[in-house]
């Protein structure tokens, strides 16, 4: 690691085997904390090449526990986080809406690192069971449209990163990493990053996959479509603009989709929301998040699914899946 990190220092860049083998040793614990830190450290001085990110996830999806779930066809709602706009969980509420719609959903997800309340978080919260049984995440996509995949129980590898992440308190290159390696390879994915480079990245790498894509970034710095302002959309046949008029509605401000100052505040906006309790801007951001899933599965007009969005958290259906998951959770 010595040699790495005076490589790096140098402003020299791994190539992707390289890449590969450094995650590989930190996952069997070859490295100390401080070098680890270090290793971190300077991936938040510079930006990551291609060669780099691609050689990090090989190694993730390499180690990680594979999940098989490719006879539902799902989707992943996923944001890098990073962005430092402490919003509520937006992908996570808009994955319920997604699979009150009818999209099977496999959720990959996290507690939160350098945001107050990650997905895992609000999950566990509210008494979402979390494990990497193949039966009881079938069960839940089969019953209620929707599992939880918590990304340590599938990525052991990273039991020596996760502590040091947390000191930290800031974003690092897993943050860019957790949208790419959910373990249950879902074919079609809605992926939020913090930055237009980091877009394009994410483009490039998702261009060399058969997976069925999204990726999104809103132009004020969010990792999701925020309705605050104009959001770039990069999928496997175009690049475009999406602006809030496309949905029919009309700019939010930014203070109507911020989210709970703890844990409990964001699960409570989360299970408003759910419950046809959020406000008129939450309602809209959620089912804007949701109608870009259904899009990406179905290949509806974007108004056509925002529709389809809006009917899933109206009718109740949404609320029912949540409701179901938590079923399943106690029971088991």
């Amino acid at each position: 690691m010595k040699q790495i990190l005076n490589r790096l220092i140098n402003q020299e860049v791994l190539s992707k085997t390289e890449a590969k083998t450094v995650l590989i040793n930190i996952s069997n614990g070859q490295y100390n904390s401080s070098q680890i830190a270090a290793f971190l450290t300077v991936y938040m001085m510079r930006s990551i090449t291609v060669e780099e990110l691609e050689g990090f996830r090989d190694a993730l999806l390499e180690l990680c526990i594979a999940i098989d779930l490719k006879d539902f066809n799902t989707i992943d709602l996923c944001g890098t986080g990073g962005d430092g706009k402490d919003t509520f969980n937006i992908s996570t509420t808009a994955a319920f809406i997604t699979a009150g719609a009818g999209i099977k959903v496999a959720k990959h997800g996290n507690y939160g690192v350098s945001s107050i309340s990650g997905s895992s978080n609000v999950m566990e919260t509210l008494g979402i069971k979390f494990t990497n049984n193949a039966d009881f995440l079938k069960k839940s996509i089969d019953r209620a449209g929707i599992c939880i995949l918590h990304a340590p129980l599938f990525h052991p590898a990273m039991k020596n990163v996760a502590p040091i992440r947390k000191e930290l308190g800031v974003k690092t290159f897993f943050n860019m990493l957790g949208p790419m390696v959910n373990p249950s390879f879902p074919q079609n994915q809605v992926v939020g990053v913090f930055n237009l480079e980091l877009a394009r990245t994410y483009g490039y790498l998702y261009q060399n996959t058969e997976k069925n894509f999204t990726i999104l970034h809103a132009l004020d710095g969010y990792d999701e479509i925020s309705l605050t302002g104009n959001t770039k959309a990069i999928s496997k046949i175009s690049e475009t603009m999406i602006s809030p008029a496309d949905f029919g509605l009309s700019p939010l401000q930014k203070a109507a989709i911020t989210g709970g100052d703890t844990v409990e505040a964001s699960a409570k906006i989360f299970l408003d929301v759910l419950s046809g309790k959020g406000t008129k801007a939450q309602n809209e951001v959620v089912c804007a998040n949701a109608a870009m899933a259904i899009t990406t599965v179905d290949g509806c007009a974007l108004d056509t699914a925002y529709e389809r969005a809006k009917e899933s958290l109206e009718s109740g259906k949404a609320l029912k899946a949540f409701k179901q998951l938590q079923t399943l959770s106690s029971e088991s």
